[in-house]
């Protein structure tokens, strides 16, 4: 489903000078020196209305959150809740992952967290997927030697592609997840997304990848 644009959203946005970077990469490599600590420093690709995000800033006040989203009618919502939250360990940035590597240095980072992305349902679309060998060639440039990714859908054709992906690329997996919500997970912080497949008791596919 196509996203409705909303006339003036972008200048809403940018309004909100406290939470969202208008340009990003000038803050390649300077991103400890902007939060003024040296806190860890984790990432969410596709924030959606940041639930997850603004969640994860107030119950983790010792970690740097940045949320990447391309789409203005949606990180807008994220924003309006961080700033009803007052959270200072948070900042958004409207994005495209495509350009992720003119945002961070290599070793930037501390975790990514990639949830219910798009799942590119078409296989000649599969280079688009967020955990096509491609992107992570990516992540593992910007991760630190001690960093990790989180994944989370409710697609099993995704989760199986993506771990196909993680295998052939050598990478290192744990705590995977073939239904989330049936196990003790008092940790988990839900997405928008989540929380609508749960509550129709559809499963959550889960698990973490180190490079």
């Amino acid at each position: 489903m196509r996203l409705r644009r909303i006339k003036g959203t972008e200048e809403k946005l940018y309004a909100y000078t406290d939470y969202v970077i208008e340009n990003p990469s000038e803050l390649k490599g300077k991103w400890s020196e902007y939060f003024a600590n040296d806190n860890p420093i984790y990432i969410e690709l596709g924030c959606g209305k940041g639930n997850f995000i603004t969640q994860n800033a107030l119950r983790n006040k010792n970690v740097n959150y940045i949320a990447m989203e391309k789409a203005a009618e949606v990180i807008i919502k994220a924003v309006q809740k961080a700033d009803n939250l007052k959270l200072d360990n948070v900042k958004f940035c409207h994005f495209n992952v495509n350009d992720i590597l003119d945002v961070f240095e290599e070793n930037e980072l501390s975790r990514i967290f990639i949830n219910f992305c798009d799942p590119w349902h078409k296989k000649r679309h599969y280079k688009r997927r967020l955990t096509y060998r491609g992107y992570l060639e990516m992540y593992k440039d910007i991760l630190n030697d001690d960093g990790w990714l989180h994944f989370k859908t409710d697609n099993n054709p995704l989760f199986e592609f993506s771990l196909n992906e993680f295998v052939d690329t050598n990478l290192k997996i744990r705590n995977i997840s073939l239904d989330l919500h049936k196990e003790e997970n008092d940790w988990n912080i839900m997405t928008e997304y989540e929380a609508k497949f749960h509550s129709k008791g559809m499963p959550i596919y889960r698990c973490e990848i180190k490079f």
